[in-house]
């Protein structure tokens, strides 16, 4: 199959618009059968719930082509999971059983001429979601609803090489206790807009979010786990009921313990000793796994021994290891990878 005339070395982290999407309606109480098209528009009335109350959830997973040639979805049942979660949170019905799979199977193959070469460190992103489509204007869960999936090629997420960032302790909090933080729901990424923004004007990449309990505790940024590397080489990651449960980082502490005989925690992990951990990573779909040279807490710097050049050696071991299977070169867990074509 022939792909597309476009410059994938160039691609950068954006929206580029691919021939099909997907589509399925909720209405009389049932999700019609669903299907492919062509029309990447969405109509919907001034007053349907997801413009008056946010009612609306998303995934994220990537299409690869891998070394052997064939197209690939990383986990999808994971998301399928996760998306069911929250919807059911927020009075969003659930798909029905295997429909998020075969949907998801449909619309990369159909756009398999964006899913961008094997080599290229571009993927096809894959975004499933799901909102209230009829008009609501009491405050109550709308009575119809739409799923949607689009396709957008995009470069890989470090163009250059995967170079440290810096971060800071934010004073916003991401999710409030027993609230969404524990679900993929747009209303929780509205929230950390301001608290990016704000970072990105004075200087920093990302926030660290505290719980919001105690404001002591490590949590998440405002779109991915984070992952600490111990100075006798543990892996560890923060344990929470407002975080959402990362796919990749699940993945990676899979990978640490089976592929490379590392020992994992999942576990409180205090603010105040961070300072000790030897090599710190935020991960996700995006970019798999970003590291941290830097942690600023109003004023005082914590900088990991791994430094601001490079990624951590048990960072880079981690990251090569999961990107293999992704790609093809390394075997996989058995489920891990779905083949679309």
């Amino acid at each position: 199959m022939e792909k597309k005339n476009i410059d994938w070395s160039n691609l950068g982290f954006g929206y580029l618009q691919t021939d099909y999407s997907y589509v399925s309606n909720y209405r009389d109480g049932a999700w019609d059968e669903g299907g492919l098209t062509e029309d990447h528009t969405v109509t919907l009335n001034e007053c349907a719930g997801v413009l008056q109350y946010a009612q609306t959830v998303f995934e994220g997973l990537k299409a690869y082509t891998t070394d052997d040639g064939h197209i690939v979805t990383f986990r999808p049942d994971l998301n399928d999971e996760r998306l069911a979660a929250s919807a059911a949170r927020l009075e969003i019905p659930v798909l029905p059983k295997g429909r998020f799979l075969e949907a998801v199977t449909k619309v990369v193959a159909a756009n398999a001429a964006y899913v961008p070469p094997y080599g290229s460190g571009a993927t096809l992103y894959v975004r499933p979601y799901i909102f209230g489509s009829n008009a609501v204007i009491g405050v109550k869960p709308a009575d119809e609803y739409q799923f949607r999936i689009l396709c957008t090629p995009v470069g890989p997420y470090f163009k250059g090489g995967a170079k440290p960032i810096t971060i800071r302790v934010s004073d916003f909090d991401r999710a409030a206790p027993h609230g969404t933080g524990n679900i993929k729901a747009g209303l929780n990424y509205a929230m950390s807009l301001h608290a990016i923004v704000t970072a990105h004007r004075e200087g920093y990449d990302e926030n660290l979010y505290l719980d919001p309990g105690t404001r002591t505790k490590v949590e998440e940024t405002g779109g991915a786990n984070f992952l600490f590397i111990t100075k006798d080489n543990k892996v560890v990651t923060p344990k929470s009921d407002s975080i959402l449960p990362s796919i990749t980082r699940r993945s990676l502490m899979h990978v640490a313990q089976e592929y490379l005989g590392l020992q994992v925690e999942q576990r409180e992990v205090y603010l105040d000793e961070v300072k000790d951990f030897a090599e710190c990573g935020l991960c996700g779909t995006a970019a798999v796994i970003s590291p941290v040279g830097k942690i600023v807490d109003h004023g005082r710097e914590i900088c990991f021994p791994s430094g601001m050049d490079e990624m951590g050696p048990v960072t880079k071991k981690l990251y090569d290891t999961l990107t293999g299977i992704q790609m093809g070169r390394i075997e996989a867990p058995e489920g891990w990878i779905h083949v679309i074509a």
